[in-house]
This record gives structure tokens, sequence and C-alpha cells, in this order.
């Protein structure tokens, strides 16, 4: 009986050693971003310090980790019933040559860049921002990143290895200095979320000669299904962070992927995708509290579609149908003129480059 008590024992600290270097393995392979954390900065010495009232052009951009338009992925339908897994490599150097062929017409100061994949196996590993870099002219000299999703193994049956993916900006501007937001997130089990994205807002700060640093950030919210209280809570960090930022006296632009539908953006969907959004938004308080485009006036007017950022991969959807790309600014920034660039980029990402001009005060 004392043997076999002792064979039990021993059993039973294998099991337990061996749940300890599994639980150390998957703490080890998976990101644990902190709360704030000042993020790395890449800059030519010779970029220019914006001044005190210049112009600046700005393009946000979700592209859909350079994938195109030939797919529907998994997780583009329900119960991740899309056929497709991944992009070619062909159709990855194609979409992004599109969007560097964009880049370079519109030629903004200023990209922001959601979707940008680094180290996944879906895209063959490669950061996709050095890659676009090296197509686009040399004076986009500064850029800074921070990803949002980071694994070294995600045990999804349709994904089934690494991922990295990540935020990004790239300027002509001088940086000095960028800083990672952590936001809240969305919650399904302990170990489910240890694999589960930690979506970000991503703050450059740039040097203004003549006037006080201009803060540019980017975001990519969680996907629109999850639910009110989650996106509530993003909303709220997001004003948390934009508050602060105007108490300090500094002019600011956020641009990105919200997931979340305009003001009356519910009824102008295609009924089958209704479900994933209230009809009341749960962006509302940003736009009751900030100036964006594309803004109520856009949305409501007598031609939405204009302003339709989004044309998912869904069969069922033939066209654009949704506005969740936007730009808020603070009140210190002069808006010129902004367009949704959508006559020529329907092939390139399932969404749409958003561009806009300003003047600083």
């Amino acid at each position: 009986m004392q043997r076999i008590m002792k064979i039990l024992s021993r059993i039973l600290l294998g099991l337990a050693l061996l749940a300890l270097a599994l639980a150390a393995l998957v703490w080890a392979i998976t990101f644990h971003p902190r709360g704030i954390q000042e993020m790395a900065v890449f800059c030519d010495g010779s970029a220019p310090v914006l001044q005190s009232g210049d112009s600046i052009k700005v393009l946000t951009y979700n592209v859909q980790y350079m994938a195109g338009k030939n797919y529907v992925f998994y997780y583009d339908l329900p119960d991740d019933a899309g056929p497709d897994e991944r992009p070619s490599a062909e159709d990855i150097s194609a979409t992004l040559a599109e969007v560097a062929r964009v880049i370079r017409e519109e030629a903004p100061d200023f990209v922001l860049l959601q979707e940008v994949d680094d180290g996944s196996k879906r895209t063959d590993y490669e950061d996709q921002l050095a890659r676009l870099l090296e197509l686009l002219p040399d004076d986009y000299a500064c850029h800074t990143s921070a990803f949002y999703w980071k694994a070294g193994f995600v045990p999804h049956p349709r994904i089934m290895g690494a991922i990295g993916q990540k935020i990004s900006i790239i300027s002509r501007y001088r940086l000095a200095g960028a800083t990672r937001y952590q936001l809240p997130a969305y919650s399904v089990d302990p170990l489910t979320d240890l694999f589960s994205p930690r979506r970000a807002i991503l703050q450059a700060r740039l040097p203004v000669q003549g006037g006080v640093d201009f803060m540019l950030l980017t975001t990519h919210l969680e996907v629109a299904n999850r639910g009110a209280g989650v996106k509530q809570a993003e909303i709220a960090k997001l004003d948390q962070v934009l508050g602060d930022i105007q108490a300090a006296g500094n002019p600011w632009l956020l641009g990105g992927d919200f997931n979340l539908l305009a003001p009356g953006g519910y009824d102008l969907l295609w009924e089958g995708q209704r479900e994933y959004f209230r009809r009341t938004s749960e962006i509302e308080p940003l736009f009751e509290k900030y100036q964006v485009f594309p803004g109520l006036e856009e949305v409501t007017g007598d031609d939405p579609t204009n302003w339709f950022t989004m044309f998912i991969n869904d069969p069922a959807v033939p066209e654009p149908d949704r506005t969740v790309d936007y730009l808020f600014y603070s009140d210190q920034l002069s808006l010129q003129d902004a367009f949704v660039r959508s006559a020529d980029t329907l092939a390139i990402s399932d969404h749409l480059p958003v561009v806009a001009t300003f003047t600083l005060p």
C-alpha cells in the first residue's frame, strides 16, 4: 500500500509539473502588453519638423493584411464558414503594390494603417510594413507601430500557426515619441483570451515649431459582433485618452477602423448584416463630443453611399454598404477637404481609404 501511494504521489507530481510547464509555454508564446507603454520610433534624421499653420494631409486605411479581395475568409461568414484561410503570395505582392500606388498618388503627410501583418504564418512571416516602405518615396522617413495580436502559435483550426498583427503610423515629418494604450478586451475564457487580440491605440507625438506638439493616433476596435459591453468600454477609453490630450492643450487627430456604424447606418445595411450591430451605435458619444469625418452631414445626407468605407468579403453583399472608418479631430484643426477614395480601391481591401487635409493651429 505504501509503495502504491508513493507511485501515485510521483504521478501526481509529474502531472503537476507538466501542467506548470504547459502553462509556462502558453504564457511565453502569447502577448501580455502593459496598459501604457512607450513604443519604438524609427526616424531619419533628415525628416522635417512640422510648422505652426502647416497644411497636413492624412490617409487612414485598413489594408486587411494585404490579402486583396479574391477571398472569403473563414471569419467573413458566420460560424467560421468561409472557405479561405490565407491569401496567396502573389496576391499579397499585388495588394502591396496597389496600396503603395494609392499612397504615392495621394501623397499624404501621414498614413494610418490597420491590420498590418508582421510574423504571421498566413502571410509567410513577413514584415508587411517593411515591404510597403520599400515601395514608397524616401521622404516617408519616420514610422512607428504597435502590435495588437501576437502569438507564437494560435491553436485555432483555421490558423494553427503564428500570428502577428499591428497598427502603424508612417510620417513624412519627425516623430518625437510614441505610446501604446491598451483597450478593454473582449473575454471568452482565460485560456482563449491568451490567444486573442489585445486591441490598442497607438499615439505618435510630433513636435511643431512655433506651436505645441501634435498628437496623431490610430486604432482598430473590436469586431462588431462582440456585443455592446466591450464596444462601449473601448469608446470610453478612447474618450479618456482624447480628453487627456485636449486638457493638455495639444491638437490631435485620430483615425482608424472602429468597426462601428455611423449614426443612422443601421437601416442602410443589407438585412442579413444587421444582426451584428445595434440600431443605436456605440460610437454616438464620440460623434456628439468631437469633430469627425465622415460626419453626420455626410452619413445622413442625400447619398450616404459616397461615404461608405467597407466592402465586406461576403458574396451576398455585392458592394460597399457601411461606414466604419473615421477621422476624429480636435477643434484646433481646420478641415479643408475630405473624401473616401472608392473609385479605384474596391479590389484592394475590404476597407476603403479615407483621406483628409487639415490646417494646424
